[in-house]
C-alpha cells in the first residue's frame, strides 16, 4: 500500500524552487512539443485564489462509488480507513491527487482532515470532484484544487478503495512520483522523467516572453518578435548582459 514512487529519487529543490517560478500556460507549452497534448486537468481549479504555486510529487488515492455493504457509514476505523491513512502517512511535500470520478456529489476532502495535511507538510491537495467547509479551506495556508464545492460528506457518494495506484483525475493519467503544478489557472501533470529538462526550458522560455514583453509594450509589432525570432533571442541575451535594464526600443537593430 505504498503511496510514493519507489522508481525515482525525491524531487530536487532546485527543481522544484524553478517550476515555482514558471506558468502552468508554460509548461503546457513545453509538453505539447514533446507531443504531450493531454495534461491539463479539465475542470479543476483552485479552491480560493491567491495561493503559493504547488508544486510536488504525486500520491494517489482512488475513490470508488459507495455501496452499502462496503462499511458502515457512520462507524470509520482511522487506522483502516484509506482516506485517513493517506492523511496521515503520506510525505510531506507530496501533492495528493484524489481521483473522484468527476463526482461532486459528496465531498472527496474537509476541512479538519485538510488542516491536519497541512500541518503535516503537504503541499497541496487535488481533486476533479469536490471539497466540503471549502470557505475554510480557501482559508488555510495550502494549495487546494477542486471542481466545485461538495457540502455532503464523503460516504454519500463516495468509498476509498486504493492508495498509491494508478488513477484518473480531471482527464489525465496520473502515476504516483508525477510532478503535479497547480497556479490561479489550474493544474498540469509532468512525466516524471521529464520533470528537470522541462523546468530548465520554462524559466528560460518565461525570461525570454519577459522582454519581448516589453518590446511590445514599447511599440513593437509582434511579426518579427512572437514566436521569437534568431534575431528577437540576440537582443534578449543582450539585454540579459547589460543588467535586464536597458529599454526594449534603445535595442532595436537595423
Amino acid at each position: 500500500m505504498s503511496i510514493t514512487s519507489k522508481a525515482e529519487s525525491p524531487l530536487s529543490e532546485e527543481v522544484r524552487e524553478k517550476l515555482r517560478r514558471v506558468s502552468v500556460a508554460t509548461l503546457t507549452t513545453l509538453l505539447l512539443r514533446r507531443g504531450l497534448t493531454n495534461t491539463f486537468m479539465k475542470g479543476v481549479r483552485p479552491v480560493a485564489p491567491g495561493k503559493r504555486q504547488m508544486v510536488g510529487e504525486a500520491s494517489t488515492l482512488r475513490l470508488v462509488p459507495y455501496r452499502e455493504d462496503l462499511g458502515n457509514i457512520f462507524s470509520r476505523d482511522n487506522r483502516s480507513d484509506l482516506q485517513r491513512v493517506t492523511v496521515e502517512t503520506m510525505p510531506p511535500g507530496h501533492v495528493l491527487v484524489i481521483d473522484s470520478r468527476g463526482d461532486a456529489g459528496a465531498a472527496s476532502c474537509g476541512e479538519i482532515l485538510m488542516l491536519r495535511m497541512m500541518v503535516r507538510g503537504v503541499e497541496g491537495v487535488v481533486t476533479d470532484g469536490g471539497f466540503r467547509d471549502s470557505p475554510s479551506i480557501g482559508a488555510l495556508d495550502i494549495p487546494t484544487f477542486h471542481q466545485a464545492p461538495a457540502a455532503p460528506p464523503i460516504m454519500v457518494r463516495h468509498h476509498p478503495i486504493e492508495v498509491g495506484g494508478v488513477i484518473a483525475c480531471g482527464g489525465l493519467t496520473v502515476f504516483p512520483g508525477d510532478i503535479v503544478v497547480g497556479d490561479q489557472e489550474g493544474v498540469v501533470v509532468i512525466p516524471r522523467a521529464l520533470a528537470a529538462e522541462i523546468a530548465d526550458e520554462a524559466v528560460e522560455k518565461e525570461d525570454v516572453e519577459e522582454f519581448i514583453a516589453l518590446c511590445v509594450r514599447a511599440g513593437e509589432s509582434i511579426n518579427d518578435i512572437y514566436p521569437p525570432t534568431p534575431l528577437l533571442l540576440e537582443r534578449h541575451a543582450e539585454w540579459v548582459r547589460g543588467g535586464r535594464k536597458a529599454n526594449a526600443k534603445e535595442m532595436l537593430r537595423a
